[in-house]
């Protein structure tokens, strides 16, 4: 099998991971998870998101989290953001790095941001300029490439109009995003490879829910295209409001457990990220999807 060394996580659990939950965490509780994945080694970490209060009420008070956090040199503390005014409050409140997000699934991005992926695309220009003059990074995120629940087949070529729009406003770090969890590991294999030798200028970032049980899988299959950047969520949190039966994303110590005892390099603590875990599970009130929470660590079972 032939894999990828090192790879980059990012963690997104303080973003996509609760913003599906019932409960709403405080502001305290929510600053000292970040504290505690930045203390296990992260280097880069999805606060939260600046988006409309009545759309995701779970992420209102972003802005106060990344006030009150603890930031660690070399760190970047990134936000989802929808429009302009999301990259004006990123920039009030210290936040590194913001991602705009479009959908190439219609229904999808009208369903979560109330627009046409047209309309999104047309925005662009003004956050890119924004983000820049202000000193921010920018990302950009390419939702349903693999599969939508009302489309269905969404045609690479949709995809990569998208593509070409962030590339034509100077955003080249580009994540495909499986919000739906459709996506089968040949599939992703065929579009990376696709994607590395249509686009070797962007910086690929993979995105996977385990809806359908096939995140860890699609991984491995991302690597073995030469991916070597993915986000996860601790415990395995999430799932997008406005997908039917979306479940949450892989979790970060299930991708972790794989990486350790693949020997692929990640520099972050497994053992941190459990406790992280096991803590969210408290503060939330339920059992969280992630198998090493439940089953323990391989190593664990040597006496």
């Amino acid at each position: 099998m032939r894999l990828i060394d090192k790879i980059t996580i990012c963690e997104v659990g303080p973003r996509d991971g609760l913003q599906n939950e019932k409960r709403t965490l405080t502001v305290n509780e929510k600053v000292d998870i970040v504290n505690r994945i930045a203390g296990a080694g992260f280097r880069v970490i999805e606060v939260g998101s600046f988006m409309s209060p009545k759309a995701v009420p779970q992420m209102a008070d972003t802005d106060e989290v990344f006030k009150q956090i603890n930031r660690k040199a070399g760190v970047e503390y990134r936000a989802l953001v929808a429009n302009l005014r999301g990259v004006e409050r990123a920039v009030s409140c210290g936040c590194t790095k913001v991602k705009l997000n479009v959908s190439a699934s219609r229904a999808h991005n009208l369903a979560n941001l109330n627009k046409t992926p047209e309309e999104s695309v047309a925005g662009f220009q003004d956050c890119t300029e924004a983000a820049l003059r202000n000193g921010l990074g920018i990302s950009g995120s390419v939702s349903m490439p693999f599969g939508s629940p009302w489309e269905h087949v969404i045609p690479i070529s949709d995809v990569e109009a998208i593509i070409d729009a962030y590339l034509n406003v100077g955003i080249n770090e580009i994540s495909l995003s499986d919000a739906s969890g459709m996506a089968m590991p040949k599939q992703v294999y065929s579009i990376c490879t696709h994607m590395k030798t249509k686009y070797p200028q962007v910086k690929w970032i993979l995105h996977f829910h385990n809806t359908r049980g096939m995140g860890i899988a699609n991984v491995i299959a991302g690597m073995q295209a030469g991916i070597d950047w993915f986000d996860a969520s601790v415990g395995g949190l999430g799932g997008c409001p406005f997908v039917p039966g979306a479940a949450g994303n892989i979790a970060t110590e299930d991708l972790l457990h794989m990486c350790d005892e693949m020997d692929i390099e990640t520099g972050i603590d497994l053992d941190q990220v459990i406790d992280a875990a096991k803590i969210l599970r408290e503060t939330l009130g339920h059992d969280l999807p992630g198998y090493i929470l439940k089953a323990g660590k391989n190593s664990d079972l040597i006496r």
